[in-house]
Order: structure tokens, then sequence, then C-alpha cells
């Protein structure tokens, strides 16, 4: 079914552009939706009662800002669709992510009702609009439609038309190659295009409070929005369709395709029951979509007889793009977006680390393809040095490029426990794998970045993910790919990282105890460049100072006075018993210093001194703010629970408060007293402006639904606390040119793994004599050399130099390491 190539209205252009700077919508969502289907290629979201960003044709490219209504009876009263109503949105059916809203207006008698789904047939949003009330009121209701395009995420640069064809005006706009178009069932009335804050429709009408009076058929080059009068007659029922395409280089640039898609879609029923109208056909795709293995929970486990444990998986399997399979995006949301700017990108990108904590939550929850799709989709953008960018685009391409080790490691560990599931189908990792493993020896041991992306150094739950990968590499390279040799290389690193976790992240001397405790991190500065970078910067926790992001002025404090739940990693890959003495004292300690009690029940902080959120009095995050409690962490402080043998079904109940009705769990929580004129309005206990709902998040929650159900935690890696509950060889002492070590022990090993291959000389005698050895290259590209010292020898000294043998060139200095007994 087509329509003739549209014609676009120019000759009334709107003045004054380009329009106010282009902002986001806010981030505290009521729902997240897309159909199970690859033909519908978009994905939606609400918040405060209308659609907010819509993606298109990725699960990381938003296309439009919102999408929401005005209502007026022309005279008395002028009704935004967000501020003059109140809301509740619940799903129209358990089984799938289609919601239904209903706006009770403020001060008159009628409601809104919106049930909003995407077409499963094509990349289509449907909205199905009711309105109930007082009958007079309605008769004389007016109905405007305001939609803000973002189009290829980018507020700027946007063009709107009214559009002329043979079965009425549309609304149509553009940027680049891609378009939208905007119908209702009833047909469009009076329409206008305008520059947001200059002429558009909610200056027109709610703004100048008068019924809608301008119409400009173009606004070019700007910060656009389209506004139509919904040609709706006595009708209390009409359905909204809003349809995407991408133009090819080979077809003119026009919108037709997405006005096929509309007109398509507004053909067929919205709601009939046979033949199948578009809401049933919406959630029979969701309700078909069974795994043969999905998990249920033991009965009692969860408090809500597993509502949330099914809505999270449903919000997981929403944010896997569909054009590159097993892509995850960390959430379809932007944190104080309504203040962010046009380039900001929020949390629709991948983080490796938080695609990896989702699909192993889906895992937990008993799927098994997309895991598997999310690691061939990791493997597909590994960087060619084994590692991967801190976050991405679905396409590759780079948002922030730091380098975050346990970014690197949890793919590995994915990697080893979709082998022992017995889910790689046909694929084999082993290239991946060992890639990772070689970029965890050459990057550490230090992280240029801990998981919260703020600090260099060594952190403790990056190192329980690295000691972790390392082992599950050591396990693959014996048991599947038959390279002892490999497998032993790769354990000796690991346990060389182990042995360092209590001088490197406890401290025995800091204020918050009178027992030693892990802390956030010890600092390090040798990713850096110049001046800066001191790669004997003494690895000492009592003395370090460690310098907080997110804070005004001086940021300086001492190391061993900031602490998190990090070090929890530790128990939950199973580096360290739940019983450790210096695990047990440090949870005493952020339990008294971290953890804030809301009315639904614990929640703690990422760190004390923490700036990373919404400000005293509710002014959203702009790189300084008042760090808020995360609902993950609390899950994370579960796990603990559960590995000490402890029920944790009053922490399930404390995450099903924490989503509420929405069943969202947000990236922080409020924990102060009511702020109701904020945005979004507060209250304790209630979700801030950051993330909502964060995928992370909802994946913690599945994995402890899971580790309760089993009593016992489910990420826990039997491999790593088999090693490291037993004795074993001493490790060697690792010597690179990020950590360059002065003394070791007498009786240790001095290993010098490096990216290439090289010549060693060195003397034992203060370079009276000499000896060169060349390197040794592993399996996994890296190039070594052991230097073995004697108990004996203590007093001495190892002096070397390095001769690059791709290069033929001297690295120019000597380095000397002392041997202590």
């Amino acid at each position: 079914m087509g329509v003739p190539v549209a014609t676009l209205l120019t000759d009334n252009p709107a003045p004054n552009g380009p329009g106010v700077a282009a902002m986001w919508a806010r981030a505290d969502k009521d729902a997240v939706g897309t159909a199970w289907s690859a033909a519908s290629q978009i994905w939606f979201t609400m918040a405060g009662g209308v659609v907010t960003e819509v993606y298109f044709p990725d699960v990381d490219t938003p296309q439009i800002r919102d999408l929401q209504m005005m209502f007026t009876d022309g005279e008395t009263f002028f009704h935004d669709a967000q501020r003059d109503f109140t809301h509740a949105c619940a799903q129209i059916d358990p089984n799938a992510p289609g919601f239904r809203v209903t706006s009770t207006a403020i001060g008159q008698d009628y409601q809104v009702i919106q049930d909003v789904i995407a077409s499963s047939d094509s990349s289509c949003l449907l909205i199905r609009v009711r309105l109930q009330g007082d009958a007079a009121l309605l008769a004389k209701l007016k109905v405007y439609v305001l939609l803000a395009p973002h189009i290829l995420g980018q507020g700027a640069g946007n063009s709107a038309f009214v559009a002329q064809t043979t079965d009425g005006l549309k609304l149509v706009a553009q940027r680049d190659d891609c378009w939208l178009a905007l119908n209702a069932s009833c047909g469009l009335g009076a329409t206008s295009c305008g520059f947001v804050g200059i002429n558009d429709g909610w200056t027109d009408v709610i703004g100048h409070r008068r019924a809608m009076a301008w119409n400009y058929n173009c606004a070019r080059n700007g910060n656009v929005a389209l506004t139509a009068e919904i040609n709706r007659g006595t009708d209390t029922e009409f359905v909204l369709a809003l349809g995407f395409c991408v133009n090819s280089q080979a077809m003119s640039s026009q919108p037709n395709p997405a006005m096929v898609t509309v007109r398509e879609a507004l053909s067929y029923p919205f709601d009939q029951a046979n033949p199948p109208g578009q809401l049933q056909t919406f959630i029979a795709g969701w309700a078909n979509n069974v795994s043969p293995t999905r998990f249920k929970p033991v009965d009692g486990t969860t408090g809500d007889d597993n509502r949330l444990f099914k809505l999270s998986h449903d919000i997981l399997l929403s944010h896997e793009d569909k054009n590159s399979l097993g892509a995850l995006v960390a959430s379809l949301s932007i944190p104080w977006g309504y203040t962010g700017s046009d380039q900001n990108s929020g949390y629709h990108l991948v983080w490796p680390r938080d695609m990896c904590q989702s699909a192993t939550a889906l895992l937990a929850a008993g799927e098994l393809d997309l895991p598997l799709r999310g690691l061939m989709f990791l493997a597909t953008s590994q960087s060619p040095d084994g590692g991967w960018h801190q976050n991405f685009f679905i396409n590759g391409d780079p948002y922030w490029d730091g380098t975050q080790l346990d970014e690197i490691s949890y793919p590995i560990i994915l990697a080893w426990r979709l082998t022992r599931a017995g889910a790689l189908q046909n694929y084999n990792p082993k290239r991946m794998v060992l890639a990772a493993a070689r970029a965890l020896i050459l990057k550490g041991p230090m992280t240029q970045e801990e998981r919260w992306e703020e600090n260099e150094g060594y952190s403790p739950s990056t190192l329980a993910s690295n000691i972790a990968g390392l082992i599950c590499a050591a396990d693959l390279a014996e048991n599947e790919w038959g390279d002892a040799v490999t497998a032993q290389f790769l354990r000796e690193h690991a346990d060389f990282l182990e042995s360092h976790l209590e001088s490197w992240c406890v401290t025995r001397h800091g204020s918050l105890s009178d027992q030693p405790y892990y802390i956030r991190l010890l600092p390090t500065q040798v990713k850096s460049v110049g001046d800066n970078r001191h790669p004997t910067l003494p690895e000492d926790p009592e003395s370090a100072t460690l310098y907080l992001k997110n804070l005004p002025g001086d940021n300086g404090f001492p190391a061993r006075e900031i602490v998190d739940g990090g070090f929890l990693e530790l128990v939950r890959l199973g580096v360290r018993s739940p019983q450790d003495p210096i695990i047990v004292n440090t949870v005493a300690v952020i339990d008294a210093l971290l953890k804030d009690d809301l009315p639904q029940g614990p929640c703690y902080r990422r760190y004390n001194h923490d700036g990373y959120g919404q400000g005293d009095q509710g002014q959203p995050f702009t790189g300084v703010g008042v760090g808020r409690p995360w609902p993950l962490l609390t899950g994370e402080r579960a796990h603990y629970e559960v590995a000490a043998g402890r029920d944790g079904k009053p922490w399930l109940r404390t995450l099903e408060a924490f989503a509420g009705k929405r069943g969202l769990i947000a990236e922080q929580l409020w924990n102060a007293g009511p702020l109701p004129d904020a945005m979004p309005p507060l209250d304790l206990g209630s979700p801030t402006g950051s993330a909502m709902p964060l995928a992370w998040g909802h994946a913690e929650y599945i994995k402890l639904v899971r580790s309760v159900s089993d009593g016992a935690v489910f990420d826990r890696l039997g491999i790593v606390a088999k090693r490291y509950s037993q004795p074993r060889q001493p490790s060697p002492e690792v010597w690179n040119l990020d950590r360059q070590i002065t003394t070791i022990e007498a009786g240790k090993t001095l290993r010098l793994p490096m990216g290439g291959p090289f010549r060693l000389r060195v003397s034992r005698d203060g370079w009276a004599n000499w000896q060169d050895i060349d390197s040794t290259l592993t399996a996994i590209g890296v190039h070594y050399t052991d230097l073995p010292t004697q108990a004996g020898e203590a007093g001495g000294t190892l002096a070397f130099t390095l001769f690059w043998l791709d290069s033929e060139r001297w690295i120019g200095s000597n380095f000397t390491v002392s041997l202590k007994s």
C-alpha cells in the first residue's frame, strides 16, 4: 500500500531560527519498550506521561526528544501533557513491554489514556489515545500533538515540513538522509512547523494561552518542533503513528518511505482479537519468545510473584540492537538530559563491563542465545591490542576512550561461562580470550580507570575481575585448547596480582576502623604522559593521596580514608572467602559509612565524598554534585550475604521496593528531604535525574534472584575459589615500564613482560660483568624474560637495560632493582 511522493510546502517558513539550544528529555523513565521483531527497528521510552526518546534504526540513535499532546477548551484552560496531569503507567499485558499511561487532568473532568507500542511489522511507533470524562467538555476539547525531532541524535540542524498528499496533510522532519513522518488515524487539521522557544506549538498554545494560531509550513536547519490539531471531530479515540526511514544514496531525499510506514500501520486495527490487531501481534511476539531453558525462581524467592524478575529480563532484552545482534547498551536514557547539551550521548552506548553484566544476568535467567550473541559482538568490537574502548557506539566508534581493565577481563569470564554452559555452538572464542589476556598483562597491573571511570590505580574490584579473568583464560587454554604452558603463564600473572591485594589495597592505619580494611583505590600516576608520569610512585596505601573527581576546589584525600564496596567482587568471584577477616571488617566499614537507610531499605553510595549526583537543592549534576545511593550496590551487598550463607530475601524485597510501581531500577536514589519542585520531583527514596532504567541494576537484581533461589552466588567462579583457598608456589614479581619497582625480596623471580621482542642486558655486580638474554615469546603474544634470584643475594642488586629487537635500538636508560632479605 503506497502513497504518491509528498509535496513539501515551503512558501510560509517560520522566522527567527534556529531556536533555543537543544536539550534532551528527563532520564527517569516510566517505561522502555520495543517490539520482539527484527522488522521493527525502533525502541521507545516514556517519562512524565509522554513519549520521550525514540531510537531508530539502532538502539544507540535517538531520533526525537519527545512526542506529547496539548489540550484546551480554547478559553479557560490550556493543558501541557506533562505538567497539568497526574500520571499512572502500567504494562498493558505482563508478557510484553507495551504500556498504558492514564493521565488525569488537574482541575478539569477528563482523562487521557495512551496505549504505547511499537508496530511489529515496521519501524513505527503507535499510540492509541482515548479521551474520557465530561461529555460536554470533551465535545469542545481541542487536542494538539507536538513533536520535537532530534534526528540522528542531534537537536540542531533539523528541518520540519508540512507535507501535502492526496489524503491530507502530514508532518515530516529530516536531517541528512533520515526522515520521520507523523499522522493520526483521523487525520490532521491545522498544522505548523516552528523553532523551539520561538514559534513552536507549545509557545503558541500554552505560552500564549490560546487556540493554535500559527500555521508556518516549514522550519529549516534548527531546533524545530512540529504541531498539528488532531482532526477528531466527535471521536474520543484515535491512533497516532510516528514512522522512520533512512533513504539510500540512490533515492531522492524524500520522506515517502516513512509516510508509507505510517499509512500502512494505521491501516490495520490497533486492538482486534481476530484477525490479530497491532496490539495483539505486539503482545504475542513477546509472549511467544520463551526460551526452553528459561529459569524459574523457587517459589517464594521474590516478593512480587516474579513480576520484577520477568520485567527485568524483558528490559535487558529491550536494550539489544537489532542490526548488530548481541550489542547491549547501558541504558535507554540520558542522565539529566533536560540540561544536557545536544552532543550528550548519555548511556545509550556499549560499555563492555555493563554489557557483560547484562549478558551474564540473562545467562542466569536461562537465556543462552543472547549471551552468545553478546560475546560474538564483543569479539567483533575488540581492538587490535586485545582491549575494548571504554564505551562506544554500535558501529564501533568510541565515545570516551579510556582503558578500564575490568572491561577487558569480564568478556573473558563471559566466554568461560558460556563454554561451561555448553552454549558456544560452533563459535570458538580462543582468539578473543587470548588477545584479551595479553592486554590485561601488558596494560596492567594498574588500571587507567576503575569501574567508576574516574581514577587510575589499583582497585580491588578491578583486580578481582582481572585475577578471575586470567584464571578463566588459563582454564580454557589448558582444558579447551590443550596449551598447558600458556595456562601456567596466565596463572602465574594472576597469582602475582593476587599476592599484592593486601599490600596495594588494604590500610592498617586508616581512621575508619582500628582493624585493616580495603580502600577504594591506591592511586598511581603512570598512564599519563610527560611530567605527570611517575612509574616508580610508591605503592603505599598509607601515604598516597587520592584526588576525587566531581568535587569543587581542593579534592585531595588520604587514600586510606576513602572506601567503596568494590572489594566485594573479591568474594563474589571467589578470590577471597566471605569469612576473610579483612573482608568482614570492611563490610562493617561500608555499612557504617556508605549505607543510607531509605524508606524501602538500605542503599549504598559509591564511596565517601563522592560528587557524582544531584546537588543539595536538587540541581542536576553538571560536573560537580553530591553522590547519591545506587540500588545496584544494595544488590552487591546482598550477594555478600548469600556468599556468607545468610538470607538474601530481605535484600530482594528492598530492590523490589526501589523499583516501585514502574518496575524500573534507577542508577541513583534521593537520600535527602523532599523537593517537589525539582526536576524530577524528589522525595526520600525516589529516583533522581540519573539513568533509569539502568541495565546493570536490573542485571544485578536478576543475578540476586538466581543466587537466592539457588542458595549460592551465581557469579562465583569455582576454579578461582579453589586456587586461592589452597597453598601454591610463589609467583614471579612483575616489572614493566609502567611499574618500575626498585626492590624485590631475594629469592623471588623478577619477570619482565613486554609487547615486543627484546634483549635484556643484566648485571649482578654493578656492570663489571653482564649477560644478554633474549626474550621468550608466549602463545598470547607477550614477550618476557625471567630473572631468578637466590635468598643469598640479599643486599645485592640487579641492573639491566633493554634492546628492542624489532627497531634495533636501546631503550636509553638503565634500571636497578635491589634485593632485600
